[in-house]
């Protein structure tokens, strides 16, 4: 039931963001060089890695930098690209995730290996479903980049702070993992997004 509706939320709103989609790889496309979309290899469920879409925001090779972004105003960040994240637009290439069957649209969201390898036994409860483009700790951390931006070390911040408390709440969905608790979620992050 709940693949039969991520694929269909993936395949409405595919359709529906398909003309502003081509706008946005057009401004993106002559700003600066490199293509459209940026895909970062995540790891999804069971451990198995996969690569997550998105639409560009930063330059060519920014990510060898770091891959935290730390502040709203990263330099490394284009202005097209800071307009698709602050309104979150950056992130809808992942119904293409979701409808290939890598993602669900409500899930926990897909860490770096980097990360995951971090995790603790309990903590990889979290890889036992599709990880998913909203959560709980999506709307609890909206702002992190400004979070991190404010610390003094972003990664030990991220690893000993961000990190466990997104966690706890991934497995607070995990408790309820339907259709009905997805709706619940989706309509939270609309609203936040909106606001």
């Amino acid at each position: 039931m709940k693949r039969l509706f991520d694929i269909a939320i993936a395949i409405l709103v595919l359709l529906i963001f398909l003309p502003f989609g081509i706008i946005l790889s057009v401004m993106i496309s002559l700003e600066s060089r490199g293509g459209v979309f940026y895909i970062q290899e995540r790891i999804g469920k069971n451990g198995v890695p996969f690569g997550l879409y998105k639409f560009r925001t930063m330059r060519k090779n920014a990510d060898k930098q770091g891959k935290l972004t730390v502040g709203s105003r990263d330099a490394r960040i284009t202005k097209v690209g800071y307009f698709l994240r602050k309104v979150k637009l950056d992130e809808f290439p992942q119904f293409l995730n979701v409808l290939i069957g890598e993602m669900s649209v409500v899930g926990p969201r897909p860490e770096v290996e980097e990360y995951v390898k971090l995790y603790t036994n309990e903590q990889r409860e979290v890889l036992s479903v599709r990880p998913g483009i909203t959560d709980y700790a999506s709307l609890e951390y909206f702002h992190e980049n400004d979070l991190l931006g404010k610390s003094k070390n972003p990664h030990e911040t991220y690893i000993n702070e961000v990190m466990p408390a997104k966690i706890k709440l991934n497995k607070k969905y995990l408790e309820r993992p339907t259709v009905a608790h997805d709706l619940k979620i989706m309509w939270r992050t609309f609203v936040k997004i909106i606001s």
